[in-house]
C-alpha cells in the first residue's frame, strides 16, 4: 500500500491573523548618569530578549526602551493602538511601577512582566554597584505585583536568567496562550441546523460565546449549504474524489456513489466556509425519510475532515463549545480531533475515546482510512466515515465546561495514547491511559463541569491552556489521577 500524503502537505491552512506581542523594555532612568556602563549592558539583554522573541509565531510590536513614567505612556498609547494580544515588559533592573501602571492601564491587554537577570548568578567578588544593578530585575517584581492588585489588574510573571530554556519555557506558554486569546476573539464561529434533540448539556447561549471570547457566531441553515452544494460541478467532484484518494485509504466498504456525494458535499463547504468567513462550523440536522438535508447531514464527514485538518474545525451534533475548544487547541498547535467516551477497558487501565464524523487528519497515528456505513447509529443516513486513532504518545483532553451561573471553564486532563485492539466502525478511537483507574477518570473528569464532548489534542498542553484561560479572564480544571 502507497504512503499517503500528510494532510498539512496537501491542504492550504487556514489563518486569520498572527498573534500580535506587544513588547516593552525599561530601568529607571536615574541610573544611566550615575552608571555610565549600565544601560549598554542592559540593551544588549535587550537585544537578545527582542531576537527571541522575533523568533517566535507571531507578529512583535516592539516600543523600545522606557525610563520613566512619561515615556511608559507614550508606549501604552502605541500599545492600544496596536490591538496586542498580549503585553510582554520587561524588568532589565528596577524601574517603579508607575512606569509599568500605565502602559497596562492604556492598553487594556493582558500583560506578563519578565524578570531575565544576565547569567545564572553574579560574581560577587568582582561586582559593584552598577553590575549588581543589571541583575535586579527581580526588585521591582512585588512591587508591581501589589500595584496590579489594587489596580484591578491581573499579575502574571516569569522570572529566571536571559538563557535559561525553562524560562524561556513558561514564557512560550504565554505567547501560546496569547495565540489562544487572538485566535478566539476574532474568530467566526457558524452554527448550522439544530440541537441534537435531547442533548442539553451541549445547548449553548450565542451572547455568552461573544461576551466571553470576543467571537462572533453566525446562525446558518442548511440551505445555505444546500444551494451551494447544488452550484458543484461533476469536474469539481472528480477533483475532490482525487484530493480525498491522496489523502485517506479508501476501504472496499466504500460506495462509489456515497463516494461522490461526499465528495460533492465537502466542495460545498468549502465554499460555505468562504462565503461566510467562518472559522469553525458546528452542525446537526436529523432528517426525515432520505430528504436532501439529512442527506446533506450525512454526507458532511469526509469535507468537515479535511477542513479541520486545515484549521477550521468542524463538530457534530450542533457541539458549538466543542468546535471552539477544537479552535484554542488549533491555535497552540495540538490539532484537537471531536472526542467522546466510547468504553472502558479495565485490563489495559485505558479510556477508548473518539467519535463518528469530523475528524483531524493532521493527529492521525497512520494513514486516515474511509470506511462506508450502512446506518450511523443514533442519527438518520449513511455514507462515508473516518476512522483512524490518533498518534501514540502524550495527550490532552480538552473542552468547555460551563457552571450554573452560565460562565465557561477550560478543562484539560493528559494522559497517553497507547496501541491496543481499536473497534473498526468507521469512527475515530483512541486509547488513553491516564495513569490509574479508567472507571475513576470518568468520575473525576465529569465533575468538572464538562459536557458530552471535548477535543482530543496531542501533546501535553494543559500549561498553554491554563494560561490562555488566564489571559481569557475563565477558570480552568485540570483532572490528575493521583
Amino acid at each position: 500500500m502507497n504512503q499517503k500524503q500528510p494532510a498539512d502537505r496537501l491542504l492550504q491552512p487556514h489563518r486569520r491573523r498572527p498573534t500580535r506581542i506587544g513588547l516593552v523594555s525599561g530601568g529607571l532612568g536615574a541610573y544611566w548618569p550615575q552608571f555610565p556602563e549600565l544601560l549598554p549592558q542592559l540593551r544588549e539583554s535587550v537585544r537578545y530578549v527582542t531576537g527571541r522573541f522575533q523568533e517566535l509565531d507571531a507578529d512583535v510590536i516592539d516600543t523600545g526602551f522606557i525610563s520613566d513614567a512619561q515615556e511608559a505612556a507614550v508606549a501604552g498609547e502605541k500599545l492600544r493602538v496596536a490591538d496586542c494580544d498580549l503585553i510582554v515588559i520587561f524588568l532589565t533592573t528596577y524601574l517603579t511601577s508607575s512606569m509599568v501602571l500605565p502602559i497596562a492601564q492604556r492598553a487594556k491587554t493582558p500583560v506578563l512582566v519578565i524578570d531575565l537577570q544576565p547569567t545564572e548568578a553574579m560574581d560577587h567578588a568582582n561586582f559593584d554597584t552598577g553590575k549588581w544593578l543589571a541583575y535586579c530585575g527581580q526588585c521591582p517584581v512585588p512591587e508591581v505585583a501589589n500595584v496590579f492588585r489594587r489596580a484591578g489588574i491581573d499579575f502574571r510573571s516569569v522570572s529566571g536568567h536571559l538563557k535559561q530554556e525553562s524560562a524561556w519555557e513558561r514564557i512560550t506558554a504565554w505567547v501560546h496562550a496569547a495565540g489562544v486569546r487572538a485566535r478566539l476573539r476574532n474568530a467566526r464561529h457558524g452554527l448550522m441546523g439544530h440541537l441534537y434533540p435531547g442533548m442539553l448539556d451541549v445547548a449553548t447561549d450565542l451572547t455568552t460565546v461573544s461576551t466571553t471570547f470576543g467571537s462572533h457566531v453566525e446562525v446558518l441553515e442548511f440551505d445555505d449549504l444546500r444551494e451551494r452544494v447544488n452550484a458543484v460541478t461533476e469536474a469539481e467532484v472528480t477533483e475532490r474524489l482525487g484530493l480525498a484518494r491522496e489523502l485517506f485509504v479508501v476501504d472496499d466498504s466504500v460506495n462509489d456513489d456515497d463516494f461522490a456525494w461526499g465528495a460533492k458535499v465537502s466542495v460545498g463547504l468549502d465554499r460555505l466556509v468562504e462565503d461566510f468567513d467562518l472559522d469553525s462550523v458546528a452542525y446537526y440536522h436529523r432528517g426525515l425519510a432520505g430528504e436532501q438535508h439529512e442527506r446533506l447531514g450525512a454526507g458532511m464527514i469526509l469535507g468537515s475532515s479535511i477542513l479541520t485538518a486545515r484549521g477550521i474545525p468542524m463538530a457534530g451534533e450542533f457541539e458549538l463549545r466543542t468546535s471552539i475548544a477544537m479552535l484554542a487547541a488549533q491555535a497552540i498547535g495540538a490539532g484537537g480531533s471531536f472526542t467522546e467516551i466510547q468504553a472502558l477497558n479495565f485490563l489495559d487501565n485505558v479510556v477508548e475515546m473518539g467519535h463518528d464524523g469530523p475528524a483531524h487528519l493532521a493527529v492521525s497515528a497512520q494513514d486516515p482510512l474511509l470506511r462506508g456505513l450502512g446506518i450511523y447509529h443514533g442519527k438518520r443516513g449513511w455514507g462515508v466515515s473516518v476512522e483512524f486513532d490518533v498518534r501514540h504518545g502524550p495527550v490532552t483532553t480538552f473542552g468547555l465546561g460551563q457552571d450554573p451561573d452560565g460562565s465557561y471553564v477550560f478543562v484539560t486532563s493528559e494522559g497517553e495514547v497507547v496501541p491496543g485492539p481499536l473497534l473498526q466502525i468507521g469512527n475515530t478511537t483512541s486509547r488513553v491511559d491516564f495513569g490509574g483507574d479508567p472507571g475513576l477518570w470518568v468520575d473525576v473528569w465529569s465533575q468538572t463541569g464538562i459536557g458530552h464532548h471535548w477535543a482530543l489534542c496531542v501533546g501535553h498542553r494543559a500549561a498553554d491552556i491554563k494560561a490562555a484561560a488566564s489571559l481569557l479572564g475563565i477558570e480552568h480544571r485540570h483532572v490528575v489521577l493521583s
